[in-house]
């Protein structure tokens, strides 16, 4: 079997590109240029993708394997950074890291691996897959708790499973550091990489005033009163506390953002408290179903995370007939928004996942 990595310059693809080598696997690497790379203008700032090339040709050739950058330019512009832009001018809140794995690392680039005559791509997920006796395939939780990553996994195909390879998911992130050291591999005490996947150190209000004209628009209180100005809808989020532009009351109590009234322009703001019923939720509809398996056509207790760093969260989910879904949570989640994920899990095991409605 001879399989590609998906080197990204970080120390986590690197080791699994290391292992499959030293597995006995045929392994070659790639580096995905996706459009910012070129694309990068003033308001960029610091853009490290230079490096991450250079680090990624130094680890494949320490580990002895092929390596090339592959242009997907183009089509990460469709496929991603649209995607996310057109989500915002539409008053939602876009995953670009999930819809990243489903279009472009298992979708785009794994189309690219099988043309060079490869049947799977490896990433440095911390994430790993099991084979079930009917021959399809499971996707668990990666052993490493504050590493695992399985979440931006949860719109995947079952397909795209079965042509997937997640060499570190067994393992803990400062085993992965003790192995990039002990094969002297050259990015093993770079840093890791944070915020969304394309956009590196900037904003991404800085990035979507690119793109978004400002509206300012009116803030209104739970009294309907107006108390402030917004500097367009964009630039906030379900939750925020700071930055907001509105002080405390007299009581002290800082005001967040519950609701973004795109057809008023309006930003609603409220104090923080679990009866607030736009802040915190107890049921939510989801839509744009994806199972990677089985799929769930009954109502079925279930855990599901609401976002990336939050824990599972016991939940009752029911089907409804036009293919969307109403979920149960066991205790109020705070600040979801619509177009974000919701991931799905039974045990350790990643069912699929879901978009807030």
């Amino acid at each position: 079997m001879k399989i590609m990595a998906a080197l990204s310059g970080g120390v986590d693809s690197a080791v699994a590109a290391l292992l499959l080598k030293q597995q006995g696997y045929d392994v070659c690497g790639a580096y995905m240029k996706t459009w910012m790379n070129e694309d990068a203008s003033s308001f960029m700032g610091d853009c490290p993708w230079h490096q991450d090339i250079i680090d990624a040709e130094a680890c494949a050739k320490k580990i002895g394997i092929d390596f090339e950058v592959v242009d997907f330019i183009k089509e990460y512009r469709e496929q991603i950074v649209e995607y996310m832009v057109d989500g915002y001018k539409r008053g939602i809140t876009p995953n670009p890291d999930v819809m990243c794995n489903r279009r472009m690392k298992f979708g785009k680039f794994l189309d690219f691996a099988k043309s060079r005559g490869c049947d799977v791509v490896a990433t440095g997920h911390y994430c790993a897959s099991t084979e079930n006796f009917d021959g399809t395939k499971d996707l668990l939780i990666g052993a490493d708790p504050s590493k695992d990553q399985s979440y931006f996994l949860a719109m995947i195909t079952q397909a795209q499973l079965q042509s997937a390879s997640f060499p570190i998911g067994s393992l803990l992130k400062s085993e992965v550091r003790e192995i990039a050291k002990m094969n002297g591999l050259p990015n093993c005490d770079k840093k890791d990489s944070q915020g969304i996947c394309f956009l590196g150190k900037i904003k991404i209000q800085d990035f979507l005033r690119e793109f978004i004209e400002e509206k300012p628009g009116d803030i209104i209180n739970a009294e309907g009163k107006t108390v402030g100005r917004h500097k367009g809808l964009f630039n906030y989020t379900i939750g925020q506390r700071k930055g907001i532009g509105v002080p405390s009351n007299t009581d002290n109590k800082n005001y967040v953002v519950v609701a973004k009234d795109f057809e008023n322009n309006v930003l609603r703001i409220d104090f923080d408290s679990p009866t607030q019923p736009d802040l915190w939720k107890t049921e939510v509809e989801v839509e744009n179903i994806n199972w990677i398996n089985k799929t769930l056509s009954e109502e079925t207790e279930i855990e599901t995370r609401v976002r990336y760093r939050d824990g599972l969260v016991k939940s009752k989910f029911t089907p409804l007939s036009d293919g969307t879904a109403r979920v149960e949570f066991s205790e109020p989640q705070r600040a979801i928004a619509s177009g974000q994920i919701l991931a799905l899990y039974r045990g350790n095991t990643l069912l699929g996942g879901a978009v807030y409605k």
